[in-house]
């Protein structure tokens, strides 16, 4: 699940200025699940906007933003679409882009996109995969590092970590204690005295 968290209005309001008719699309996956671009979502910007006296032609929740096939697919069930001079889309910044190569439109998202992450329960869980293209997450038992460590350290936590404690979200628990703990719990540790190679982030 994409981790994505909606940008202020006042950083939206500008892309709108001479622009005569504003279409919203949203996603109803990740970002539905984040309460950021949802149904609801659409609707109370669709609101807001309109209580700004902007105006706002029509809206649309594809299954996921990411994941639309065509721009007749997109405007098969929403006709007003084609009268838009402007789209604002409520979804993360791969669902923005994809919208955006199928339409002869200004485009912008309304979200800043945090991490790839996930949900247990009603949870959602920041930063569980970096997208580095090299994944090594077995050697960890689940647990990503180089997601997880604000300085990407896979080796071993850095010296400023203290008490468990990360140094730069000094709020938050040093990762590397956590994977230490869990691979305790599994059974996993020796894993961790291998030397793993810098990340090839070129791949």
């Amino acid at each position: 699940m994409i981790i994505t968290k909606a940008k202020p209005i006042e950083e939206i309001l500008p892309f709108l200025e001479g622009k005569e008719r504003i279409f919203l699309v949203g996603c109803n996956v990740c970002a539905a699940k984040m309460k950021t671009g949802g149904e609801p979502e659409v609707l109370a910007l669709f609101d807001y906007l309109t209580g700004l006296d902007y105006n706002v032609i029509g809206w649309a929740v594809p299954t996921a933003a990411c994941s639309v096939r065509s721009y007749e697919s997109l405007v098969e069930k929403n006709e007003k679409l084609k009268e838009a001079d402007c789209v604002l889309v409520m979804a993360c910044g791969s669902g923005t882009s994809v919208i955006a190569s199928i339409l002869d439109l200004p485009v912008t998202g309304t979200n800043d996109t945090l991490s790839l992450g996930g949900q247990i329960g009603s949870s959602a869980i920041n930063h569980l995969c970096s997208l580095c293209g090299d994944c090594n997450i077995g050697d960890y038992s689940g647990i990503c590092p180089n997601a997880c460590c604000p300085k990407s350290q896979i080796n071993g936590p850095c010296g400023g970590s203290k008490n468990g404690m990360c140094e730069v979200s000094k709020t938050s628990e040093c990762v590397w204690y956590i994977i230490e703990k869990r691979m305790k719990t599994v059974q996993t540790l020796p894993i961790l005295n291998k030397i793993k190679p810098p990340k090839d982030h070129f791949v």
